[in-house]
């Protein structure tokens, strides 16, 4: 790899755990824009972005196709609000994930590495989760990829790059661009994005299913410190 290396933090599972509190909040955006409850909410875990989680949201609640997309739309916007307002709750019921501070540390002191985000979440969402934790001085969120600039999650590491090829005025790709992430979307982020993968079983895909679906590593959690720096480094 080259010296300087674009490191790709996924957040949800990977540093930090949010509980009931991402649920809550797509309860209450579907109820504010539909005016009924949802009785189907998003499957967990699987890393997709925001804006097709909503798309899923409706469809599984027999919304009519011809008012999806209009209703999507308003669903999204709602859902940083709706978040900030829960930060309390983040704190209470959530919590960061084994490890994920002294990894955090560990690569942002690091001068050759340049730590942001990919991640499923809205811009705004992103920044909420990571500081009800105190965990966003640890990332230059201005040159991340967030699913509030493109729904197709592998689109979001070459819209990063950009980013930090032109704050940092070197040029990123797969060679020297690494995802760390705890869900198989993040593996095939990666592999159809343009970046190495470092996958951690945090979540709730086993090691041995990042390992198959292509992770170029794969850890047990972010504790392994030495593991992990080696990975991202080499």
């Amino acid at each position: 790899m080259t010296s300087t290396v674009l490191v790709l933090w996924d957040i949800d599972r990977t540093l930090l755990y949010v509980g009931e509190t991402d649920r809550a909040v797509y309860r209450a955006a579907f109820r504010a824009v539909v005016g009924r409850d949802a009785t189907k909410l998003p499957e967990r875990g699987t890393g997709r972005t925001m804006p097709l989680a909503v798309r899923e949201l409706l469809t599984a609640n027999d919304v009519d196709q011809n008012d999806i997309e209009p209703l999507a739309e308003r669903i999204v916007g709602l859902l940083p609000p709706l978040l900030a307002e829960r930060s309390e709750q983040l704190r209470s019921s959530g919590q960061v994930m084994p490890g994920a501070v002294a990894a955090l540390e560990a690569v942002h002191v690091q001068p050759a590495l340049v730590p942001t985000v990919v991640t499923g979440n809205l811009r705004q969402s992103a920044a909420i989760k990571l500081g009800a934790f105190g965990l966003e001085r640890y990332v230059d969120l201005g040159v991340g990829g967030f699913a509030s600039d493109h729904s197709h999650r592998p689109a979001l590491v070459g819209i990063a790059q950009r980013r930090a090829a032109d704050r940092y005025g070197i040029a990123f790709d797969r060679a020297n661009t690494v995802i760390i992430g705890d869900s198989l979307e993040d593996v095939r982020t990666g592999a159809e994005g343009g970046a190495k993968v470092v996958a951690v079983a945090s979540g709730t895909t086993s090691a041995e299913q990042l390992a198959a679906a292509g992770a170029d590593r794969v850890l047990g959690d972010l504790r392994d410190l030495a593991g992990l720096l080696e990975a991202v480094t080499n």
